[in-house]
């Protein structure tokens, strides 16, 4: 008689419970969601040197003048020459577009906030703000100066002016979008106004505030350039002109490269803090964008 246990047929193994296809399922989607962030990466980043690549490449085959179009290469050899000066600028730009959203935050949201409680004062500043960003605000920067001179307000104020709109729109967007059934399933579990605005209304327009804030950071950095430009002594808007004026087409291209480096970092900041404060919808919009 043979005494060996018999060898297990596959076909009859017992089927995964519950837990373990949940596990699967997990590990799945998180190798998904490694591969897409990979991907989101790459892409750009191969586009961007191949762009790079075909811009030398015209430079070299054509024989263009570098006060005309700089090859990339020289705008590497612009940045790396000019180091401190491109960072001390950045320093001074930096702290302009900082105060300017800063700013922009503090006055939008409890105007936006004004707006929406408030029927009559948004009867009546709402016009006079869309009103208001019919005017040029380049326009609007000489009498700036005028009223503070060329210290470091005049710049933050062009860029506040320029930045606080998106956030005052986009807010009021935000507390008014919800659906009437969520208020109406509030007022009915006994919920206080004050409460039903703090637990679901608020936390309802919190994506489209922050919505607001991606496009004002980015309008913050083009206000703090426009104060530089107009008066400015310091700054990288200030040392695009200078080198303007000196045809150092180089390190324009240097400094437009600074520009948008804060600008990208700014923007991704504001990524970082909309992804701790809403998660589900940060995943939720990634979820949108790749399947888009």
């Amino acid at each position: 008689m043979n005494d060996a246990a018999p060898s297990r047929d596959p076909a009859r193994q017992a089927p995964p419970t519950i837990e373990e296809v949940e596990a699967r399922l997990q590990e799945d989607q998180a190798n998904r969601e490694a591969r897409n962030r990979i991907w989101s990466f790459l892409f750009p980043s191969a586009m961007v040197v191949a762009l790079f690549a075909l811009w030398e490449g015209v430079t070299l085959v054509f024989t263009i003048p570098a006060f005309l179009l700089p090859a990339p290469s020289e705008i590497l050899v612009s940045i790396e020459a000019h180091a401190g000066l491109i960072l001390k600028e950045s320093v001074v730009t930096t702290i302009e577009i900082a105060l300017g959203f800063g700013l922009s935050v503090v006055v939008g949201i409890p105007l936006a906030l004004a707006i929406f409680l408030w029927t009559p004062f948004a009867l009546t500043v709402y016009p006079l703000l869309v009103g208001s960003q019919a005017v040029p605000k380049v326009a609007v920067a000489p009498l700036f100066l005028i009223w503070f001179g060329f210290g470091l307000l005049p710049k933050v104020l062009i860029a506040f002016l320029i930045a606080f709109f998106p956030i005052v729109i986009n807010t009021v967007m935000g507390l008014s979008g919800i659906e009437r059934e969520k208020i109406y399933l509030a007022q009915s579990m006994g919920l206080s106004p004050m409460r039903t605005f703090y637990k679901i209304r608020l936390p309802n327009a919190l994506p489209s505030i922050f919505a607001g804030f991606k496009i004002s950071i980015t309008l913050a950095v083009v206000g703090a350039v426009v104060g530089e430009f107009v008066g400015g002594d310091a700054g990288l808007g200030y040392m695009l002109m200078v080198a303007n004026g000196s045809m150092d087409t180089a390190l324009l291209f240097a400094g437009l490269v600074a520009l948008t480096l804060l600008g990208v970092v700014f923007f991704g900041l504001i990524v970082v803090v909309e992804r701790f404060m809403l998660p589900a919808h940060a995943i939720d919009s990634a979820t949108v964008a790749r399947q888009s």
